[in-house]
């Protein structure tokens, strides 16, 4: 009886396939993906590419998802200001210099391939969702990572993690869309996080009868 197969070659090809399409990608933009784009420059033939994968979508997906750098991690020690601010500073220098998250989040936005109906939405295909997922997890855990210590308990008021992330990510991403050549990313990133402790962070008396109330009281 013979074993599983070990032909090296679709895996080869799949590999080549994703290479041509995240070279694309990085130095043209989702246009720049195209079906002929990538067979030829992979030389792989058109069937070969839809054995792999389904549609020109959950290719670009994938592309997307080599793209997509690492999230940035608070560090283990300091203050809750200093620590946030490490965050955003990363993610700051990320949307600055390497935008692929920010492409990739405006391509799903705008819907991938819609074709003539944008009005017509289908549900995200399997890569397509796996991208979204991913999108969400990076910039969640290190935030995740904060607001979910003991530090954040007692100094800050419960907040909404999702409207946490867009109150200090989101004017990052607006100085990136406003093409302003010399926007300040550090000064922007220090004053989410200054303007969202003055919104969000527990009163000095607050957190003193917090932290001496009685358990069970």
């Amino acid at each position: 009886m013979s074993g599983p197969s070990s032909d090296p070659r679709p895996a080869r090809s799949r590999a080549r396939l994703l290479e041509a399409a995240t070279t694309l990608l990085r130095t043209g933009g989702p246009n720049a993906v195209t079906i002929d784009a990538v067979t030829r420059t992979a030389n792989v033939a058109r069937a070969t590419l839809y054995r792999h994968f389904s549609s020109a979508n959950d290719l670009m997906a994938a592309a997307f998802m080599g793209l997509l750098s690492p999230a940035p991690m608070p560090p283990a020690e300091g203050s809750l200001r200093d620590r946030l601010i490490a965050v955003v500073e990363g993610w700051a220098e990320s949307i600055a210099e390497v935008p692929a998250m920010l492409t990739a989040m405006t391509w799903m936005a705008s819907g991938p391939d819609v074709g003539p109906y944008p009005d017509v939405r289908e549900a995200d295909s399997d890569a397509v969702g796996t991208l979204r997922s991913r999108i969400v997890q990076l910039y969640s855990v290190p935030f995740d990572a904060i607001l979910d210590s003991p530090q954040a308990a007692e100094e800050l008021d419960e907040t909404d993690r999702i409207q946490t992330i867009a109150l200090l990510i989101g004017p990052l991403i607006l100085g990136k869309l406003s093409t302003v050549a010399d926007f300040d990313y550090r000064a922007c990133a220090e004053a989410a996080v200054d303007g969202f402790l003055a919104t969000h962070a527990r009163k000095p008396s607050e957190i003193t009868s917090a932290s001496t109330e009685p358990a069970g009281a």
